[in-house]
């Protein structure tokens, strides 16, 4: 079986899987429970976030006082705001939140407030600061991070040159414009740099990435790096240019790094690096929690990064049994 075809299969047996926790998760023994908390997911499709529903679930496994509800917003705004809507009306304790789109969610996040229900925010911001708490990465951090070492592979400070592919993650999320903006506060420095694309989304999503890619692949003899706003953006630029046997001629440069799919796929060579994105499903039920027993939380809690290439994959993969 191709290693496309694997990774789509272990997407979808995640999806299944999370899925069937999350009809369990929150009904059992309900009337035992202190605190019911409920967790509006934008979809547990995508790897990543099918990791982060893994995360959380097994923070809320820690804690039998809470009921965890999560919903699936099935990677549309207006099915997200529904599922708020309810869990407003489900009167829960606590709010996590992680839009689809930031602007898309501002209103109904702004009811929960109004309702009295402490709000955490996770991984994407809305478009208000009345929230209780905002937890994940620095997204410009780490596009710096990106940005610095696509330099590094394209010749060095002062000396960096050749024609980058950038593609986006949803134009309408934050952490794509700070990906994107982190990135070029280093690489626009770089007179030799070239931009060949112009503002192309790939919803974070690796078959469009692949047709983006494509056609940048017909207009463009020469294509030194590609940065993908998340791994497998980058992994989908790489079968395109595999495709037509030019994948050796490129750099690709993603973000994410989870063990099964972007560590791996820098220890075979697929990707020249990624940046670790850690989930904040764990972190965010725990803040909640002390939060809901009387602790102060902070306003914002920025989860670490790392920069994973060949020189360290395979010690990440051996650390989780892979």
């Amino acid at each position: 079986m191709k290693r496309r075809e694997l990774l789509k299969l272990a997407a979808v047996t995640a999806a299944l899987l999370t899925t069937t926790a999350l009809l369990t998760s929150g009904n059992a023994y309900a009337q035992d429970k202190k605190w019911k908390i409920g967790f509006s997911q934008v979809t547990t499709i995508e790897p990543w976030r099918a990791q982060f529903n893994k995360d959380i679930l097994a923070e809320a496994a820690k804690h039998p006082e809470v009921e965890l509800i999560i919903t699936d917003g099935e990677d549309k705004t207006e099915k997200q705001v529904a599922d708020v809507e309810n869990l407003i009306r489900q009167e829960v304790d606590a709010l996590l939140v992680s839009p689809k789109e930031s602007a898309g969610l501002t209103g109904v996040v702004q009811q929960a407030i109004d309702a009295k229900i402490p709000v955490f925010v996770l991984d994407r911001n809305v478009e208000t600061k009345d929230y209780t708490q905002f937890v994940g990465g620095d997204n410009k951090l780490i596009g710096r991070a990106a940005g610095e070492y696509a330099v590094e592979l394209l010749g060095g400070k002062g000396k960096a040159a050749g024609n980058v592919v950038e593609i986006w993650g949803g134009m309408g999320t934050q952490p794509a414009h700070d990906r994107h903006d982190g990135f070029h506060e280093f690489t626009d420095k770089e007179p030799g740099i070239k931009y060949l694309l112009d503002k192309q989304s790939g919803d974070w999503k690796q078959d469009q990435a692949y047709n983006i890619m494509a056609t940048a692949l017909r207009n463009n003899e020469k294509i030194d790096l590609v940065y993908g706003h998340n791994d497998p953006m980058a992994y989908g630029a790489y079968l395109a240019a595999k495709d037509v046997g030019r994948e050796k001629d490129i750099k690709f440069i993603g973000i994410d790094g989870l063990p099964n799919e972007g560590v791996q796929l820098v220890a075979n060579g697929e990707l020249t690096a990624t940046f670790t994105y850690v989930t904040p499903g764990a972190e965010g039920l725990r803040q909640a929690i002390k939060f809901l027993n009387g602790e102060k939380v902070e306003k914002t809690i920025t989860l670490p990064t790392q920069k994973i290439t060949k020189e360290n994959a395979a010690q990440i993969l051996k650390e989780h049994g892979l």
